[in-house]
């Protein structure tokens, strides 16, 4: 996809033009190619160590999975991607826009309690996220699509309102196509879920707001199939067989031979609308059925099923087929009340959300130290009773900080501190933890051997000892003595703090402002 404003803009990774690649054709249905895409794209942006660009590749990847109904591969691929954007460095509307695709395909899967689970985390999210963003809004799509598959249309018609006002003037055409044609369906498969339970001036209200959604798009011929179908169903229910017989003449068996079946299972469903109100029944039969067999999904067949009792009825007015036709009717009637079942789940699912996240604030706060937002005494006393795997232990002291208090002042020695734990804090890498744990007593748990401990352990020492402490007080120096010990997996914390504790006092006693290691 050429499209330089994109790349240019883009919050993602530098070689994040090889993921819009996989998105543009799984955009145009394309979904085989690109996987095929996905596959070259993530061994580019992992051999160059493009680890951002690397995660939306794979969200590429789901999107092109679930779209050819490979649910599972698609669920395997996002929960391993949630799991991932549990880490710090990710950004909260990545982490809310990747738990709400596990959520779509968790509830396409039936999975209803799991999904809406992840739909509440995602939304979490989101209401501390930054708005306006790029990322934000892409994660308001995603979250619209699982609310989607919830049947929950009122939040997902929130959720689109927030994307296309986000995206009203101004916005990337690729990204202002994809929020049209994904607020388009929306309304559409609102509108057919309602004219089942007989609410049809509703559903009348939803297909010409659908029409009306594509009228604003202009690149229905050199774009998505998915705006085609949608097009020839729209209008097909508001009026217009012309148009509908149209784009299924132009569309139908190309989307066909190239395998995707969501948009020639709407097109089979279009034909079939204007078939029966032209009165061959037959044919809209035929048309119902083809459709029935290209869906991949409960939901997707309910629908077809009931295009095909309206047309056994038509052709077979009898009492038995009346009473069929009921009990279809009043199953849809059920499945639609128990989406208020759905929407309280939801609430509920939301309040815990609250809650443990509620709780999960409280507990960092109680174990993190207000001057430095380092982990405190609490949390170190945490880490050293729970030592895993190997690594290295590295204790520090700033030398002479009582001195420092007493000549340049206490709010000069709060700097010192701060600055201190924002270094330590910066040499910390994925699963490393830095903490303040008394005075001017720092410590760091380095997940690494010790020899590559020890260079952190100097750089750090560099860094401090060069800065230019001046900004803060004139005539202020700063250095620190660091004690280094390394842990196996049977090393106790006690054991490890004694001999990390005699390095430092090494340190200390041989000159300070260096580091004593084993």
């Amino acid at each position: 996809m050429a499209n330089n404003g994109l790349m240019a803009v883009s919050p993602y990774g530098p070689l994040s033009g090889l993921a819009f690649e996989v998105y543009d054709l799984t955009a145009h249905g394309r979904h085989l190619e690109s996987l095929v895409e996905a596959d070259r794209a993530e061994f580019v942006v992992n051999l160059f160590g493009d680890y951002r660009t690397a995660r939306v590749v794979r969200l590429g990847r789901v999107y092109a999975l679930a779209a050819l109904g490979r649910l599972d591969e698609a669920l395997a691929v996002g929960e391993a991607l949630a799991a991932e954007s549990g880490e710090a460095t990710a950004p909260l509307a990545t982490k809310a826009k990747i738990l709400a695709d596990v959520a779509d395909t968790l509830l396409r899967l039936g999975r209803i309690d799991d999904g809406l689970n992840y739909v509440a985390r995602a939304w979490g999210l989101l209401e501390v996220a930054p708005r306006g963003t790029v990322r934000y809004v892409s994660a308001m799509s995603s979250l619209c699509d699982a609310a989607r598959a919830a049947e929950l249309f009122e939040l997902a018609d929130d959720c689109i309102r927030i994307v296309t006002e986000a995206f009203a003037t101004g916005a990337d055409p690729v990204y202002r196509e994809a929020v049209l044609l994904q607020k388009a369906e929306l309304l559409l498969e609102w509108g057919l879920r309602l004219e089942q339970i007989g609410r049809l001036e509703e559903a009348a209200g939803l297909f010409a707001r659908s029409v009306a959604t594509l009228a604003d798009w202009d690149g229905l011929d050199e774009s998505g199939p998915i705006g085609a179908a949608l097009l020839a169903v729209g209008a097909a229910k508001t009026g217009r067989p012309e148009v509908a017989l149209d784009v299924v003449g132009r569309w139908l068996w190309p989307m066909r031979e190239a395998g995707q079946n969501h948009e020639a299972r709407l097109l089979h469903l279009a034909y079939g609308l204007v078939l029966r109100e032209r009165g061959d029944l037959a044919g809209a039969h035929r048309e119902f059925v083809a459709a029935d067999e290209m869906a991949g999904l409960p939901g997707q067949r309910l629908l077809f099923r009931y295009e095909l009792a309206q047309v056994a009825a038509l052709e077979s007015p009898g009492v038995a087929t009346q009473t069929m036709f009921r009990a279809l009717t009043n199953q849809l009637e059920l499945l639609w009340r128990l989406r208020l079942d759905r929407r309280s789940m939801l609430r509920q699912a939301i309040r815990r959300v609250e809650l443990e996240s509620a709780q999960a604030r409280a507990d960092r706060a109680a174990a993190s130290d207000a001057l430095t937002g380092l982990g405190n005494r609490r949390a170190f006393d945490r880490l050293m009773g729970d030592l895993r795997g190997g690594g290295a232990l590295l204790l520090i002291d700033v030398d002479h900080f009582k001195g420092i208090n007493d000549s340049f002042s206490h709010s000069v020695g709060d700097r010192v501190l701060a600055a201190i734990a924002g270094v330590l804090r910066d040499h910390c890498r994925k699963d490393e933890v830095a903490v303040r744990f008394g005075g001017d007593e720092f410590a760091m748990l380095l997940k690494t051997e010790p020899a590559e401990a020890a260079r952190v352990a100097e750089r750090i020492r560099e860094v401090v000892g060069s800065y230019d402490w001046s900004v803060v007080a004139p005539g202020l120096r700063v250095t620190l003595s660091m004690g280094l010990a390394p842990f196996a997996g049977e090393t106790s914390g006690h054991e490890l703090f004694d001999l990390a504790d005699r390095h430092l006092y090494l340190a200390k006693r041989n000159g300070r402002n260096q580091l004593a290691a084993a």
